[in-house]
């Protein structure tokens, strides 16, 4: 007996059934697999949808830490300067060997919980996965503190010697795909406290080392034991900035709702103000006319944290998206070099790139996240009905038609001569 094929041709059943097991197998092996993932899991590949709009600003350029990167063999140049740095660590112990094996120890008995931070499979086995977080979580240890200066730093330290070597490494630590558990990096620091005599937290010494990361005029560390519960150091980052606003967030769901340019904003009579006492770059408020927005920094790293923030909420199923909608605030704030430059005039940006690069960075930041909680709703909602007024809405319509150019500028303050001479003249003649 046999079966016809797509193209009519007779197929034996034993051929058919032997293509159906073959099938079956193939399908039994994949589900075989740990398809498990981890309630814990909070470190993630971004996803294509997202990392196609600049996939630079995913990837490591000179380090990497943890295993996502970790066979990249362009970034096995610097895994000596890990090496160094975990030396520099254990001999500043009584007994290094004891301590290195101290660690070794520590990290073994949490490493199965290190590995549910994960999603998707680690490829590497116990004993590779173990070295692994003591050398990158040691190199990061030592690293906050020598830019604390807490512990010396070595002359021919190229990390801090070496502008670009650094300035890479700024770069490679803020990525979403180059993050070890925050628990791996807390052991290992509890462990070395008395070695080094200071009594700074950790959580401390991570945020002085991106002090400069969102602003020129960084804001304090709003509740450190709210912060030592980071699941990594980018996580780390985003509850720096979430923590002292998130309690005012909306809960109501809604699309976004549209925002106007900051030339818009200025044409309707609204007032542009840093927001001098801000806890955070998140926290925007809008009051009598006054649209107070925190100072935020613009150079080469800030897309790249931008970007990876994004991605970590896209990807986390528990923390809501505020700096996405941070970001599709700034999108519709900025359309223009003209919108740069209201900021930028009101000091609410400080702008190291060129205004062409900063007004096309803030327009493509978001492509492709969904945003269900929009944040800045009630914000929104309060300056447009605002523009609304009145008032605002003749002085918009009057400053765009005769303000827009300055030609048109120019006419209006020759008309404004002629008026006031036409004025002079005729009051003249009459005395």
């Amino acid at each position: 007996m046999a079966l016809n094929g797509r193209d009519g041709a007779a197929i034996p059943v034993e051929e058919v059934a032997i293509e159906i097991e073959e099938l079956a197998t193939s399908l039994e092996r994949i589900m075989s697999d740990d398809l498990y993932m981890s309630p814990k899991c909070c470190i993630f590949k971004t996803p294509k949808i997202l990392s196609r709009h600049n996939e630079k600003a995913y990837i490591p350029n000179a380090f990497s830490i943890g295993p996502l990167h970790h066979s990249n063999q362009n970034l096995k140049r610097t895994e000596k300067i890990k090496y160094k740095y975990l030396r520099g660590l254990i001999n500043r112990s009584e007994n290094p060997k004891k301590k290195l094996r101290e660690f070794i120890e520590a990290i073994q008995r949490i490493e199965s919980e290190a590995r549910e931070c994960y999603a998707g499979l680690v490829k590497y086995n116990p004993d590779e996965f173990v070295k692994m977080l003591v050398v990158d979580g040691c190199f990061l240890i030592e690293l906050f503190r020598k830019d604390s200066k807490l512990v010396p730093r070595d002359e021919d330290d190229p990390v801090f010697t070496m502008s670009c070597i650094f300035q890479f490494l700024y770069h490679d630590l803020i990525l979403l795909e180059n993050q070890i558990p925050w628990l791996v990096l807390d052991c290992l620091f509890e462990m070395t406290k008395e070695e080094n005599g200071n009594s700074e937290p950790l959580v401390q010494l991570a945020i002085e080392f991106f002090a400069n990361m969102f602003s020129s005029a960084p804001s304090p560390v709003y509740d450190p034991n709210l912060l030592a519960k980071s699941k990594h150091i980018l996580d780390l980052l985003r509850n720096w900035l979430i923590a002292p606003i998130y309690p005012t967030q909306s809960n109501e769901v809604s699309e976004w709702q549209p925002f106007p340019s900051a030339t818009e904003i200025k044409e309707s009579g609204i007032l542009f103000k840093k927001h001098e006492d801000a806890k955070s770059i998140l926290d925007i408020r809008f009051d009598k006319g006054i649209l107070e927005i925190p100072n935020l920094l613009i150079q080469e790293t800030t897309e790249t944290i931008f970007r990876n923030l994004i991605s970590f909420e896209q990807c986390s199923r528990e923390y809501p998206p505020i700096v996405t909608c941070y970001a599709i605030l700034l999108d519709n704030l900025i359309n223009t070099v003209k919108d740069v430059n209201i900021l930028c005039s009101s000091d609410i940006i400080d702008n190291w790139l060129n205004p062409e690069d900063a007004t096309q960075f803030f327009n493509k930041l978001y492509l492709d996240a969904y945003v269900k909680i929009f944040y800045y709703l009630n914000l929104c909602k309060e300056v447009n009905a605002y523009r609304k007024r009145r008032w605002p809405r003749w002085r918009a319509a009057y400053m765009h038609n005769y303000f827009g150019t300055p030609w048109v500028i120019a006419s209006q303050i020759v008309a404004a001569i002629v008026l006031i001479l036409t004025f002079l003249q005729t009051l003249f003649s009459i005395i």
